[in-house]
């Protein structure tokens, strides 16, 4: 015999555990029941919850579409034929605590199609003849019935599979309470409501040849043979899983054996008490029908536990019986109890060989027992989570170890008080198989440098306060990896870099604002940062996960903006778990609380190509279509006279400055052949003086005796200006030559820009004399006013041409600087 523990924490009962095996083979008919359960799959648009609205009657006009249909805790007393006739693809009714006494044989007419119905905590004072043929889950339990007698109509029942009946009144079973249920595949039965059985008549389960799984909600502890009655006609049916709820009251007092019979219910696989006093008597009863057994799994669930005996729970073997128990689980979630001492407990675990999964939750285990580390060489599977153990009370320092765990693969140590996160590290490494090891909602800190397994490779630190630094404390052969509200707020790439084999990151409920850039964690499967501060997806942040099957990124703040856009149009939503729920816009504010499915961004408008791919032609398309029309309304013209404005109003401060103390006699000298007469005398004459312009005319203000050259020269001095009607016949007079001459001259030496050229007709400079070579260089330099031939244009022609006349003040005729506007306007430009 080997001692299992003298000392355990004030909460430790038993060693057993559930083996991986066990696990697996649940899982498999765990799948088996989903398929049998499977109901309909309902929308939120369909569902309407009525609860808690003091309703006395269902309300009428409920919309036809109804699938799932809540009106628990209300005071509704019946269900009348015409109630719920409207509804008629109502799958799931939820009709819990109300006052309900009565249901109409007519009231389901026409919900042919519900699947599950709760009418539970009512007030029915039988069980209803229910005319529903798809079935599937009933819950008619604490109600005010007096028998578990089923009517004939439960016959008609087929698809039923999971049924759940009790009553305070119903106390008794009788052998044809459950004889329309014979031919229904019923796989599930729960019954009472933690009163008292006191009848039960031989064979009334075993007419239930189906059920799997039996949970019996009733105290035995006046009718333990009752129970051992129960176990016998467990034994003729296919039981797999029985569940003992309320099964003794505290301080029972237990005369024989109530579990005697456990070993002929031959496909029992499962046992759980559930709720319910155990002391050591009975516990020792429990171990020793259980190691008899074909059990595999036993739980205890939220128990109170007294040891009455001396030397607590004491088991060697059983004499003849000569097998190996097939025990491969035993789980503790919750242990009460009142004592001070530590239990004992004292086992020979080599007789149960293959338990292989051990769970003490909730236990209040403050120190590991020693030889239980050695004691179960098969253990793969340790759950020592909610409990009060630190480093040195798990690691207990004066303990010696022949083996440590020598095929231990997962190891929880969630909810406990451990805090060295290197000191842990190191011990992991005894650990020789250890492959998964939860530190979830412990106290860790972060000091020494970790020195991790390299057959680790998953680890939970979540829950605990660790910061960005964690990431500096990883191991390179993690796989699985687990961070979640731990305080990171930035993941730097390169210590992702540090763990190539990383496929599952959880990062949920921490401070991330952003995701990293560009390549990290390429393995990576399984991503999780959900509940962040996250407000735009990068599209280079998922480019490189090329391995990606499932992401989590909901419940962020989302900016809704154009950056988001390719995440809601191109991104993968097959990958996300929790879409669309889960995603919505916290800005802009005209979006906010709004699902991103509701956010329709426009293409265009987020699309950078796309808006070069339409910018550009038509940006092109408009400068074509103004560019004809600018040449076809003569735009230059037009532009080049308004460059012409802005120059002279620029100058003329300038201009004013260099003539402040000039005075002069005409505001213009008109030089101009005598050919020309007509044009100068009936349009420049008559509209500048009409406008009280001065001019200098040849023919009628030349000085008569004097010489030519001399009125040329005065005339010249005395004008503001000098206007050149420039022509062909202009070229073709010598004396206007001189008046260029005397005139350039004079711009030079007195006023620089005093020259207005005219142009009434073209004048190619490469057809002027060699005599008029000054003139030609003018015509290469100076910018000329051009006769228009359109009366439109005339009107802004004569307004340049009198901007450059007009006088500043009554001492100087002309204080503007017309040169400005001839040297802007290049109306013509004449080239050597």
């Amino acid at each position: 015999m080997e001692e299992l523990s003298p000392r355990l924490s004030p909460c430790l009962l038993v060693v057993a555990t559930l083996c991986s095996l066990a696990l697996g083979v649940e899982g498999m008919s765990a799948e088996r029941e989903n398929a049998d359960f499977e109901v309909c799959i309902i929308v939120a648009q369909q569902r309407k919850d009525l609860s808690f609205q003091n309703l006395t009657r269902i309300p009428p006009g409920l919309s036809g579409n109804i699938q799932y249909l809540d009106l628990s805790h209300n005071k509704i007393t019946g269900l009348s034929s015409g109630d719920l006739a409207a509804l008629y693809d109502l799958c799931i009714l939820q009709f819990s605590y109300n006052s309900l006494e009565y249901i109409s044989p007519e009231a389901f007419l026409n919900n042919t199609k519900i699947q599950v119905l709760n009418i539970s905590y009512n007030s029915l004072k039988i069980i209803p003849d229910l005319a529903l043929p798809h079935i599937r889950v009933l819950d008619i339990s604490n109600n005010m019935y007096e028998s578990y007698t089923l009517r004939n109509s439960f016959r008609n029942l087929r698809r039923l599979r999971s049924l759940t009946l009790g009553s305070p009144h119903a106390r008794s079973i009788h052998v044809n309470d459950f004889a329309p249920l014979q031919d229904i595949y019923l796989k599930q039965l729960t019954l009472g409501d933690g009163s008292e059985l006191q009848n039960y008549e031989s064979g009334s389960f075993a007419q239930l040849k189906s059920v799997e799984e039996l949970t019996l909600i009733m105290n035995f502890c006046k009718q333990l043979r009752i129970f051992q009655n129960i176990l016998k006609d467990l034994g003729r049916v296919v039981i797999e899983s029985l569940k003992l709820v309320k099964f003794l009251p505290e301080f029972c007092n237990i005369s024989i054996d109530p579990l005697e019979g456990l070993k002929d219910v031959r496909l029992l696989s499962n046992i759980t008490f559930v709720n319910t006093w155990i002391n050591s008597s009975f516990m020792n009863n429990i171990v020793l029908n259980v190691y008899k057994s074909p059990v595999q799994v036993v739980a205890f669930l939220n128990i109170t536990y007294t040891q009455d005996t001396l030397e607590g729970v004491w088991f060697n073997g059983s004499s003849g019986v000569n097998h190996t128990a097939r025990l491969r689980s035993v789980i503790f979630n919750h242990v009460l109890h009142y004592q001070y001492n530590y239990p004992n407990i004292y086992l020979n675990v080599s007789l149960f060989s293959q338990m292989a999964y051990l769970k003490f939750s909730g236990t209040g285990m403050n120190i590991s027992p020693c030889n239980l580390i050695s004691a179960i060489p098969p253990l793969e599977v340790l759950d020592l989570s909610n409990n009060l153990l630190d480093d040195f009370g798990f690691w207990w320092p004066t303990c010696s170890y022949t083996h440590v765990f020598p095929a231990l693969k997962h190891l929880s140590l969630s909810t406990n008080k451990f805090t060295n996160l290197a000191f842990i590290s190191k011990k992991t490494k005894e650990m020789k198989l250890l492959e998964t090891l939860d530190l979830s909602f412990n106290s860790i800190n972060l000091g020494d440098e970790c020195d991790w397994p390299s057959h680790l490779t998953a680890l939970n630190l979540s829950n605990n306060n660790l910061g960005d630094s964690v990431f500096n404390y990883l191991s390179p052969h993690f796989r699985h990896l687990d961070l979640s509200k731990t305080g990171v707020t930035a993941i730097n790439p390169e210590a992702l870099l540090m763990l190539p084999n990383l496929t599952h990151l959880f990062l949920s409920s921490n401070s991330l604002r952003v995701l990293p850039p560009d390549q990290w964690a390429p393995r990576l499967e399984v991503l999780y940062v959900d509940q962040n501060n996250i407000n735009v997806i990068s599209q280079g942040s998922l480019k490189y996960l090329s391995a990606l099957m499932q992401l989590q990124i909901g419940n962020n703040p989302f900016s809704c903006t154009c950056d988001l856009y390719w995440f809601v149009t191109a991104f993968d939503k097959t990958l996300l778990l929790d879409w669309p729920t889960g995603y919505t816009c916290s800005s802009p504010p005209d979006l906010a609380a709004k699902l991103l499915t509701d956010f329709h961004p426009e293409r265009i408008s987020c699309d950078m190509w796309l808006q070069s791919s339409v910018a550009i032609p038509v940006t092109f398309a408009i400068v074509v279509v103004f560019s004809l029309a600018f040449y076809c309304c003569d735009g230059a013209w037009y532009l080049k006279m308004l460059w012409v404005w802005i120059r002279v109003k620029r100058r003329s401060y300038r201009g004013a400055k260099r003539l402040g103390k000039a005075t002069f006699h005409y505001h213009a000298f008109i030089s101009y052949s005598q050919e020309d007469s007509a044009w100068v005398h009936s349009q420049l004459v008559t509209n500048l003086e009409n406008e009280a312009f001065s001019l200098c005319i040849h023919e009628r203000d030349f000085v008569p005796g004097d010489w030519i050259i001399d009125n040329i020269i005065n005339s010249v001095e005395c004008s503001y200006k000098t206007l050149f009607v420039l022509s062909q016949n202009f070229v073709r007079s010598e004396w206007c030559n001189y008046e260029l001459f005397f005139a350039q001259h004079r711009a030079i030496s007195v006023q620089q820009n005093s020259l207005v050229f005219i142009l009434l007709e073209p004048i190619p400079t490469d057809s002027l004399p060699k005599k008029f070579l000054k003139l030609r260089t003018l015509l290469g330099k100076q910018t000329y006013l051009e006769w228009p031939k359109e009366e439109r244009k005339q009107l802004l022609f004569w307004a340049s041409l009198k901007s450059t006349l007009k006088t500043a003040d009554k001492h100087i005729i002309l204080k503007d600087v017309s040169k400005a506007i001839i040297d802007s306007c290049s109306l013509l430009v004449f080239n050597e």
